[in-house]
């Protein structure tokens, strides 16, 4: 690609509002400007998108799996490349690995492989999200109950290591798992510290907030429900203000009646966000996975256990994208700041990501009028097209 290249025919939405008639131009990586086409030099390197949308790319915090890997049975680089890569054609261009909870020696070879996707730039590699071990066992989930645990003193002092070899680290605990003062260490180092699987209270919530918790882990699920009497996890989510809380749209997991509720409710300057808790099915024709020796089955949208307790989700993020904007009725300018902008500022990274302006990193994707993925650029490079 030249020194300069320009996107030129499609509608561009920046994350805030929509350029008619105008080119993204990308250099070395970034996005230099958003101009009117007949401003381009005339030796500009063009590519044509006529009648096309140009979005941020979608930044996904909650990634257990894709391309038949799944991170927990596959905790490498290649791994997390294979993940990224799957993810890109559903039109993800950052994203944090998910490690659902395992043992220790599991959670130091994701560590490790985390610090070596970063090592070698791979391509949508955003930093780690640890979920568990230190979880709520009456909020389990999918969650294998032997393996979870209180947080104890090395693993801290892990968690706090791990964070400064990565760009973004996120741990998702119970505060029934972790004291007050272990989230005031992790959050003062920079870890993004989430609630979730957890029987908590709002009172218990409000307290680990205060500590230093800044999000809540796929709002509805595996959380404490709204009482009338005690608001617990989900009435903390949405009343504290400072809290981001991720959402699974894939109909399954949150009903799209409770999702539009929440959204009317949510207190800001915290967002709800989109994630997709993806597991390895993304990208293939799997019908079952294993995770922690247990069998997982898909089947009509759903990933269960043999039980049938949902085990993460068989959803991409534009996807979800479709689901926010056609089922719930979310004007589409609010959905796709849901897939990119909000978990970019719940990350920390809004200064990269999740905007297409001057000196961010040019991670955008493109749509058809219809929001079917034509293509997904990483860095200012295309790293999926649709030629179907």
């Amino acid at each position: 690609m030249s020194a300069q290249q320009a996107i030129t025919g499609a509608r561009v939405f920046d994350g805030d509002r929509w350029h008619d008639g105008a080119a993204l131009v990308v250099a070395a990586g970034k996005v230099s400007a958003i101009v009117a086409e007949a401003e381009l030099p005339a030796g500009i390197d063009r590519r044509g998108e006529t009648g096309r949308l140009v979005v941020p790319g979608f930044v996904d915090l909650q990634v257990n799996g894709g391309g038949g890997v799944l991170l927990n049975e596959q905790p490498d680089v290649d791994g997390i490349r294979t993940i990224c890569t799957a993810h890109a054609q559903f039109g993800t261009t950052a994203l944090l690995p998910t490690l659902i909870t395992d043992t220790r020696a599991v959670t130091r070879c994701a560590v490790e492989a985390g610090i070596a996707a970063r090592a070698e730039r791979v391509p949508g590699f955003l930093g780690l999200h640890l979920e568990g071990p230190h979880l709520s066992i009456s909020r389990k989930g999918a969650h294998d109950p032997a393996l979870i645990r209180p947080m104890d003193g090395e693993d801290l002092e892990r968690v706090l290591e791990a964070r400064k070899a990565l760009d973004v680290l996120l741990t998702t605990v119970a505060p029934e798992s972790v004291s007050n003062a272990q989230i005031e260490a992790m959050a003062g180092a920079g870890v993004i510290v989430s609630l979730g699987h957890s029987d908590s209270g709002h009172a218990t919530v409000a307290a680990a907030v205060a500590a230093g918790a800044r999000m809540m882990t796929h709002l509805f699920n595996a959380m404490s429900p709204l009482g009338h009497r005690e608001p617990g996890m989900v009435g903390a989510a949405l009343d504290l203000g400072h809290v981001n809380a991720g959402l699974i749209a894939d109909g399954y997991h949150v009903d799209p009646v409770s999702i539009g509720i929440a959204l009317r409710a949510k207190r800001g300057p915290g967002r709800i966000f989109l994630v997709t808790d993806a597991m390895s099915t993304i990208g293939t024709d799997l019908r079952s996975f294993t995770l922690n020796g247990r069998t997982i089955y898909r089947g009509g949208g759903r990933l269960t256990l043999a039980d049938g307790t949902l085990a993460g989700a068989d959803i991409d993020m534009v996807s979800c994208l479709h689901f926010m904007h056609e089922k719930v009725g979310l004007d589409l300018e609010e959905a796709l700041r849901m897939a990119s902008l909000y978990p970019a500022e719940a990350a920390g990274v809004t200064g990269r990501k999740g905007r297409l302006t001057h000196g961010h990193d040019a991670d955008f994707v493109v749509l058809d009028a219809d929001l079917s993925l034509r293509s997904t650029w990483i860095g200012g490079n295309p790293v999926f097209e649709n030629r179907s």
